[in-house]
């Protein structure tokens, strides 16, 4: 993370100065509530008074007046007006700011997924990663929830479902990733006080989404997000300066991919604990040379697209016995974790025709590598969505 904002080229920088900040930068938070955008817009307001050309490429207010206040006096690129279905739609004008061609962008609500017809990408961070690949610098906000490794996570533990999600490798393409905190009893106040959400959604919300314990939950998987980007920092930084030393040990994870319902989930978990070990992860898919695969390939497209979001390695392996091929690939790729979804056989099929769990539990002993049995879980939630902002 050391790219740097021309935000004031012509002083020079001393070796140990504070240098300019990155070309991207993304405020996170918890949940919707937390003052994401406010510091978004404070700080474009801050490099516009220092000389920087800044402009909004989208915000969201959410009707909160404080809010757009906070815009001042910064321009706004206007939006383009999308009819969909009978009604008119708002969305960032994407070819308006490249061709504004300014030095910032703030471009609110990564995760957002925009209106059929607006444009040429789908998701809100694509049209972000082309203003980038523009070299325009961007700051943009997200909420933990739509990390696709934690949005699973998120479901299972709130029961609502998380449809709007972000691929981990572009949050962590980030030159800067600032954690905005606030206490659970601070945020319930706030949504009483009517500062959230409107007065008519408020009840609902503090009885469902904003409960105690959920608040609680997704600040604690924030601050752990956070804390291990700002480790890799510190690798970085203690391998630049002091590359003779040997500063950690390089963990590799293995994740088992079949056509099983519950697959994705085990791969997120896999993903996760790559994320806490920093360690390479591979998804591997053992197919014998006879047989079709397990699963329709619509599946397996959507676990290798899914794989792909979480910065694995995908791995296709033609061998008759799957739990020697994931053993022996993991002895020729120095894995040192293998994650397995538990097995769906009955105990009768496993008697008769053997358990792959087992089986690799067996021969990865005898290579010193360790097994993770993920359960699989498929879970009904219902329909309702979780806040985005």
């Amino acid at each position: 993370m050391s790219q740097a904002f021309p935000a004031d080229r012509t002083e020079a920088v001393e070796p140990d100065a504070v240098g300019p900040t990155g070309q991207f930068r993304i405020y996170m938070g918890a949940v919707a509530g937390v003052g994401k955008t406010f510091a978004m817009l404070d700080e474009g307001w801050r490099r516009h008074r220092r000389g920087a050309d800044v402009v909004v490429g989208f915000v969201e207010t959410h009707g909160r007046p404080r809010t757009a206040e906070l815009i001042r006096d910064l321009e706004v690129v206007p939006r383009k007006i999308v009819d969909y279905r009978g009604s008119q739609f708002e969305e960032m004008d994407v070819d308006a700011v490249l061709a504004r061609t300014p030095e910032l962008a703030l471009v609110d609500e990564l995760a957002h997924t925009n209106v059929p017809g607006s444009g040429r990408n789908e998701k809100r961070w694509q049209d972000v990663m082309e203003l980038i690949d523009a070299g325009i610098a961007v700051i943009t906000t997200v909420n933990v929830q739509h990390l696709e490794s934690i949005a699973d996570a998120v479901e299972r533990m709130t029961g609502t479902r998380v449809r709007e999600r972000v691929p981990d490798w572009v949050v962590r393409r980030a030159d800067q990733l600032e954690l905005i905190d606030s206490s659970p009893e601070a945020l319930r106040r706030r949504m009483v006080h009517g500062n959230i959400y409107p007065p008519e959604k408020v009840p609902d919300a503090l009885t469902h989404f904003f409960r105690s314990e959920n608040l609680v939950a997704l600040r604690e998987l924030a601050l752990r997000f956070v804390a291990d980007e700002t480790e890799d920092e510190l690798l970085a930084f203690l391998r630049d300066r002091h590359s003779e030393e040997l500063w950690e040990t390089r963990e590799r994870i293995l994740v088992a991919v079949t056509g099983a319902h519950g697959t994705d989930a085990v791969i997120r978990r896999a993903a996760r604990i790559a994320a806490r070990t920093k360690a390479d992860l591979h998804a591997v898919h053992v197919v014998a040379p006879d047989q079709a695969r397990h699963g329709s390939v619509d599946e397996l497209d959507a676990l290798h697209k899914l794989a792909d979001d979480l910065g694995a390695e995908w791995h296709v392996l033609n061998q008759e016995e799957p739990a020697r091929a994931l053993v022996d690939f993991a002895r020729e790729h120095q894995v040192t974790q293998i994650v397995l979804g538990s097995s769906r056989r009955s105990r009768w099929e496993e008697l008769t025709k053997g358990s792959v769990v087992q089986r690799v539990l067996r021969f990865a002993a005898d290579c010193d590598v360790d097994v993770h049995v993920i359960a699989r879980r498929d879970i009904e939630l219902p329909t309702k969505v979780a806040p985005s902002d």
